[in-house]
């Protein structure tokens, strides 16, 4: 989705025909929260049926931290499903005073009111939904098709990146012994990572797929933390980012999946695509459950914290250290210290992006 165009939903129906394109598909059995600024809708929440969460006191902080002026209820599914966790949702919500427009149950093509309405439902409205797709948004059948886009190949594309693989590795091995040779302390994955990384964004910008070995070259390197974190201070929404790591992520063998995830997730997240950031992290966290940037992007995604309210994104332990070093080497040579500056595609400085309304958590 452009990053600056805007959804607006003027009813309830409108609200139901936008929620899929927010989302990034078509919710079954689910529960979601549009929450609303003016008529602009800002976000989405999404909750499968039945849920696992049985205490919503602690989602509806976090909803009510987005600073919508109402939210709309939307559920996806048959009567005995929805209702029940239509209340205890909408309990939560007001004792969080968060205002509720409208509660809404989805089945069938049709559409119901809990605020009341036709006895037999309202059928679904095409109309904006026309209006998302002319601007660019898809909503994909199902959350299934979603995960897929982060899914493994299979068959002669991973084939052939096993025996880019092995290549790849044969390289570094090389590598690593001419560096050791050489007394270099470790310095030729910087060195080849960041030239690796600076050759994949120049080939995605130019819309050039990258070949097996560049692929399978980016995997070894990237699981390296030097690697990866100049990967992700390089980082921003541009949409030729988030096809090269969602290419990257895909193809890799699984166990170098986890960082082109992240860098996915993290360029999507920036993008306001909080659906397809959701999915990258699983699949990082299910490849690495310890992976620390995938940790730190699922606690960011689940508290419901924007992208723009993050001024620096630095891994733990990175930034003293970093800092730390700066100032020693400053202070040796007397110069004044600055404050560091924020990393590109951060939000923290320079020119302001102008904010998404694409947003789901």
């Amino acid at each position: 989705m452009n990053p600056d165009c805007t959804i607006t939903a003027c009813s309830s129906a409108e609200a139901v025909a936008v929620a899929p394109y927010l989302l990034g598909f078509h919710p079954h059995h689910s529960l979601v929260v549009l929450g609303l600024v003016g008529h602009a809708v800002d976000f989405a929440v999404r909750y499968d049926l039945p849920s696992r969460v049985t205490d919503f006191t602690e989602p509806a902080e976090v909803i009510a931290r987005q600073g919508a002026d109402r939210v709309i209820l939307i559920g996806y599914g048959p009567p005995g499903l929805v209702t029940p966790m239509v209340l205890e949702v909408g309990r939560a919500l007001r004792a969080a005073d968060v205002t509720m427009a409208d509660v809404l149950r989805v089945a069938d093509g049709r559409w119901w009111s809990y605020l009341g309405g036709p006895a037999g439902g309202t059928p679904l409205a095409p109309g904006l939904a026309a209006q998302a797709v002319y601007q660019g948004m898809v909503a994909l059948p199902d959350r299934m098709a979603l995960v897929a886009k982060v899914s493994p190949v299979e068959g002669r594309q991973r084939a052939e990146m096993r025996e880019a693989t092995g290549r790849a590795r044969a390289r570094a091995t090389d590598l690593a012994a001419d560096d050791l040779q050489a007394g270099r302390g470790g310095q030729w994955m910087r060195h080849a990572g960041r030239a690796a990384v600076r050759e994949a964004e120049r080939a995605a910008r130019a819309g050039r797929a990258l070949s097996p070995d560049e692929i399978a070259w980016l995997g070894v390197l990237l699981v390296k933390s030097v690697v990866l974190d100049y990967a992700i201070d390089r980082s921003g929404p541009e949409e030729w980012r988030i096809r090269l790591w969602n290419e990257v992520v895909r193809k890799v063998q699984p166990e170098h999946a986890p960082a082109p995830a992240c860098l996915l997730a993290y360029a999507a997240w920036q993008g306001g695509d909080g659906s397809l950031a959701r999915v990258a992290v699983d699949r990082a966290l299910m490849e690495e459950p310890a992976h620390r940037i995938a940790g730190m992007l699922d606690r960011l995604l689940a508290a419901g914290i924007r992208s723009h309210s993050v001024v620096r994104f630095t891994p733990p332990g990175r930034s003293e250290q970093l800092r730390g070093g700066e100032v020693r080497r400053k202070e040796r040579r007397g110069a004044t210290r600055r404050e560091p500056r924020a990393p590109r595609g951060a939000n923290g400085g320079g020119q302001k992006r102008r904010p998404t309304r694409r947003r789901s958590l």
